[in-house]
């Protein structure tokens, strides 16, 4: 105990609280103190729970001051249930422009004859260390690919082998020269192939240069037909080594342990940082749910956390939807009042943070998740949880930007709910992702579920889908949801790249919700669409400029699948209802609606006279509701609008998003993937 007799000695250490100090240049032997600072954050840990043990009914936080600087570890920092604070003492992780990085700078490069940058990694050559991204002064790197752009396309679909039938897919045809047999470390290049809503990324474990059929060294897993690689498929070949030929792009060589990097213009080795990513982890918080022992009153603030890895299995991997197998940078289970603020979580290879098991009143604020692998945040679990208690909730992610994700997994989520209740997600930016900005449930159909009285407000989502993956949402709810509400959102430019670009999507069992005050346009299929569901309420909400269809309907069933009213719908053509307006277990009503392009408005084939005959929107109108710019996005009302007559109610639109935030991006950040869209 001498070290925390001269940290009492140096810190300001008494029952009203405490210091302890964490540099890059600190040794692990010091006090702890501000001048004499840890090493490590492990170090600190330590000390914390040695105060914490000798001092009881403390009275004021508990802080580690991470200096400014870059502290690189190579393992997760980890906290368990005897690292808590208390509701009169929690423990804080604080930052003072520092970063935590599971990386490692990359240094001793050597300029070839070509002008590319090479080095010798022995810990890769021995097979101690691998990695699958690279950054350059904070900037992911991509690696060589064939087509250098856009897509191949599956010419033939195969039988799967012996081995994988059963199991799933793991052979297909290709266009003869699209892939070699003779490329260096053939099993180490990657098939990038994307199904419908997911895309499966596998190893090469053969080639077959008569039948142009590949063969991958593991199957998708599943026997279904949104895991197969049938004809017309697209796939991109990735790390090629005979593809390295663009500036920015670098090839790891797993055998012999080069690294090959190619400089973009302008930059120079001698000021430039290379860092790949050694720790699967940044932060592990592991309390115990089935003894309910917790990890609580634990706080992280103004810290950077950056450079997680991830590593494509041998047998390649595959996940139905939304990625989320994938585990995170930030992995919590049994983390209970605490939470996150002014921090990064930056430059990762899977989720940013996942809130598991027992993870409760927790809030998530002012933080920015940009550059990663798979998602932003994901809460709760797919399973039921039997003991509710044990199910994460109460979780509020407010004031966060979450960007620039999918770079290696594009079917993540921005903000993935699973089985989980009473979460707030609110005035979040959501964008440049590949598939679903905000994701709520995991049931199908209408067996129990644990998602509802989750509200979905005020956020600014937008750049979703971007013509690379389908069936996709804004938002995007499954199953029985009772108390959940969508409301005052701002949702613009979903794009998907054959059918389902949606702005709000409640699938398969989506009932008892409240969708209310949104603004939705820009749209590839439709503002609203709900597959199948009961009894949901879409109120006051503006619908414009859906490109296929402005209202979708999939599923006619024995009950009241919604109730549409007071809403306003704005197009310039394509069809006001799509897909499947039979029987008439919907209500529509004091609607209004206006078709710029100034055909004839008819309601899946009816005239608004029949529409009517049928009890739909008897009190509905079919007016200019007269918007400020709508074409600017700007959705404003002229006070004469006859939607207010019709009984919408104005609301600030402006809400959505950053609260007394600005927050700005490289504009510069390179796709991930190419946009194209279906023939």
């Amino acid at each position: 105990m001498i070290l925390l007799a001269v940290a009492i000695t140096l810190g300001r250490l008494s029952n009203s609280g405490a210091d302890f100090y964490v540099s890059p240049n600190g040794l692990d032997s010091s006090s702890g103190s501000r001048s004499r600072p840890f090493h490590s954050l492990d170090r600190a840990r330590e000390a914390v729970r040695d105060f914490r043990r000798d001092h009881t009914n403390l009275t004021s936080p508990v802080v580690v001051h991470v200096q400014k600087g870059v502290l690189e570890q190579d393992h997760a920092f980890s906290l368990a249930p005897e690292d808590s604070g208390t509701v009169n003492s929690p423990t804080i992780y604080r930052g003072e422009r520092a970063t935590i990085s599971g990386g490692k700078e990359i240094r001793g490069f050597q300029v070839d004859s070509h002008g590319w940058w090479t080095v010798t990694l022995p810990e890769v050559r021995d097979r101690k260390w691998s990695f699958d991204q690279l950054f350059v002064n904070g900037k992911r790197r991509y690696r060589p690919r064939f087509p250098k752009a856009g897509y191949y396309n599956i010419t033939e679909a195969v039988a799967p082998s012996a081995s994988a039938k059963g199991h799933g897919y793991d052979r297909f045809g290709f266009r003869a020269g699209d892939i070699d047999k003779g490329w260096h470390n053939l099993n180490d290049v990657e098939l990038l192939c994307f199904h419908t809503w997911d895309m499966s990324r596998m190893r090469i474990g053969s080639v077959d240069d008569v039948t142009h059929t590949v063969t991958t060294t593991g199957p998708t897993g599943y026997d279904a037909d949104w895991a197969n690689f049938p004809k017309g498929n697209r796939y991109i070949v990735e790390n090629v080594r005979e593809a390295l030929s663009s500036p920015g792009e670098w090839y790891l060589d797993q055998k012999s342990g080069e690294l090959t990097y190619i400089p973009l213009p302008g930059e120079k080795l001698a000021v430039t940082t290379i860092v790949a990513p050694k720790a699967d982890r940044l932060i592990d918080i592991k309390g115990d749910t089935a003894g309910r022992k917790f990890v609580e009153y634990v706080r992280f603030e103004n810290l950077d956390f950056a450079y997680s890895n991830w590593i494509l299995p041998k047998q390649g991997r595959f996940f139905p939807q939304a990625e989320v197998d994938l585990s995170a940078a930030v992995r919590a289970v049994g983390w209970r009042n605490g939470g996150m603020s002014g921090c990064n979580v930056r430059s990762v290879g899977e989720y940013a943070l996942e809130l598991g098991a027992g993870c409760r009143k927790l809030s998530i604020t002012n933080s920015n998740f940009t550059d990663i692998g798979a998602g932003g945040v994901k809460i709760g679990e797919t399973g039921l949880v039997e003991d509710e208690n044990n199910a994460a909730g109460e979780v509020i992610v407010h004031n966060c930007v979450i960007a620039h994700a999918g770079r290696l997994h594009p079917a993540a989520i921005g903000v993935w709910i699973g089985q989980s209740a009473h979460n707030e997600i609110s005035n979040n930016e959501i964008f440049d992702l590949y598939y679903t900005g905000v994701s709520i449930g995991w049931t199908w159909g209408y067996s129990k579920s644990q998602a509802h009285d989750d509200l979905i407000a005020n956020n600014h989502i937008h750049d979703i889908g971007q013509g690379v993956l389908s069936d996709m949402g804004g938002i995007y709810t499954l199953g029985i949801e009772p108390g959940t509400k969508i409301i005052g959102n701002r949702i613009h430019d979903i794009d998907s790249f054959s059918y389902g670009g949606w702005g709000i999507y409640p699938d398969e069992g989506s009932s008892h919700e409240l969708i209310e005050n949104n603004v939705v346009y820009r749209t590839k299929s439709g503002g609203f669409h709900q597959h199948y569901g009961e009894d949901n309420t879409v109120r006051n909400n503006i619908f414009a400029f859906a490109r296929d269809a402005q209202i979708i309907r999939t599923r006619a069933e024995d009950h009241l699948s919604f109730t549409f009213e007071h809403n306003i719908v704005f197009w310039k053509d394509a069809p006001l209802l799509g897909s499947n307006w039979s029987g008439n277990n919907y209500k529509l009503d004091g609607n209004l609606y206006w078709r710029i392009d100034g055909k004839p408005v008819d309601f899946a084939g009816m005239s608004l006279e029949a529409w009517r005959k049928k009890g739909q929107d008897l009190h509905s109108s079919i007016a200019d509701p007269m918007f400020a710019n709508p074409s600017k996005g700007d959705f404003r009302l002229n006070p004469n609008s006859m939607a207010f007559t019709l009984g919408f109610k104005p609301f600030d639109q402006s809400k959505a998003g950053l609260v007394g935030r600005t927050f700005k991006l490289d504009p510069t950040v390179p796709a991930a993937f190419p946009v194209q869209k279906a023939p």
